[in-house]
């Protein structure tokens, strides 16, 4: 049997198209299947200019805007908050496959000696009564104290408590103030349609390892097994060689000419005939974007070495603090550091590093210029100063 294979031109349409960012981001906005899309995304709590999770959905369609994200969460029934490689905002109706996840961060907080000092089972369900009463809570409801020496990540009783109950799917996020968590009792954030479907764990797997490859169209085993963090290595293993129909194995090129095994979606070889050239719009990317955070992937697929910065000393940093890579067209073309002052409403252009294997013409800087003023549009500041 030959052996498809997937040339580094035609992998980088490919992901980009997977991703979203093979079209212009214009047009009528449908956030939920900007979601459904993408499958997750993710969430952080820096706002460097904005926050992760606007700018990646802004990425896909600049149409959106910073309270729409909120908005969905608050008015309930369309998605969920919960972790996948991180902290993460789902659709709903994927809530069902996240039985195993649950008991898996059971497991694993109950053995990780940080949890240790949270409240007790009896004081956990204290919580619980207050929350049903009340309605959603955030940690600022409650005041425990922590007991002993404080170390950087101590945390008090009451917050390990709220997160552990948060992780077992006892309690949900109900919606966030300025980034603040409300937690409320699951039955009431969950649709109990939703609820009340009781999936076997084998088919939990099976849509966890399925939905991850459709996601990623080209992958290892290993890919499969991160996207979600959901499974583990043996029963990404295990699926594969149980469902030997749901994929064909491929070889894909990187940018440096290398060839590497992986394994594609059944039906790839449509999904690359169907390819089209990405818009030529220059667009500034997000560090925790689906596209590049996998930075061992993002560097095999467009030849950037690229990391985030922000836990690097300042004088250990190779390039800032909070540095995008620029994308144009099917490639990675520079980096940007950028800041925003609200108050002053003004977007810093703090840094600037062309790649040095791409010509930055005058209509380069053009396109680089109009990203910059969509980008403080978005964001209500009115001054970009480079």
């Amino acid at each position: 049997m030959t052996i498809i294979k997937i040339n580094n031109k035609q992998i980088r349409k490919l992901w980009l198209h997977t991703n979203g960012l093979a079209k212009s981001p214009t047009g009528a906005l449908d956030l939920m299947q900007i979601i459904k899309t993408l499958g997750f995304v993710q969430i952080d709590s820096i706002q460097n200019v904005t926050r992760a999770h606007h700018h990646i959905l802004w990425s896909r369609n600049q149409n959106y805007r910073e309270h729409m994200l909120d908005d969905l969460l608050k008015s309930k029934q369309q998605i969920f908050e919960h972790f996948t490689h991180d902290a993460s905002i789902l659709p709903v109706e994927f809530y069902p496959m996240w039985q195993r996840q649950f008991k898996r961060k059971k497991v694993q907080i109950e053995n990780y000696n940080y949890f240790k000092t949270m409240l007790n089972k009896t004081e956990r369900q204290e919580i619980k009564d207050r929350i049903a009463a009340e309605g959603a809570l955030s940690t600022k409801a409650f005041n425990t104290k922590i007991k002993g020496k404080k170390q950087m990540w101590s945390r008090p009783p009451h917050k390990l408590a709220l997160d552990y109950m948060w992780y077992i799917g006892e309690l949900s996020t109900s919606h966030r103030t300025n980034f603040n968590k409300y937690y409320d009792l699951t039955e009431n954030i969950i649709p109990k349609y939703i609820l009340d479907q009781n999936i076997t764990d084998s088919k939990q797997i099976d849509w966890l390892c399925t939905v991850a490859l459709s996601r990623l169209n080209v992958g290892t085993l290993k890919d499969i097994k991160c996207f979600w963090e959901a499974v583990t290595t043996e029963e990404v293993k295990n699926w594969a060689t149980d469902n030997p129909d749901k994929y064909v194995n491929i070889k894909w090129q990187t940018a440096d000419g290398k060839w590497l095994d992986a394994v594609a979606t059944a039906d790839i070889e449509q999904k690359l005939s169907e390819l089209k050239q990405p818009t030529s719009k220059l667009r500034i990317i997000n560090p925790f974007d689906p596209a590049i955070r996998d930075r061992i992937r993002f560097n095999n697929i467009f030849g950037m070495d690229y990391k985030i910065e922000i836990f690097v000393p300042k004088e250990k940093r190779k390039w800032g603090y909070y540095v995008y890579p620029i994308l144009e067209g099917d490639k990675f073309v520079g980096r940007i550091e950028l800041k925003a002052d609200r108050k002053k409403s003004e977007l810093y252009v703090v840094n600037f590093w062309p790649d040095e294997s791409v010509n930055w013409s005058a209509q380069k800087h053009k396109k680089l210029t109009i990203e910059l003023e969509q980008f403080a549009k978005f964001i209500g500041v009115m001054n970009v100063l480079t």
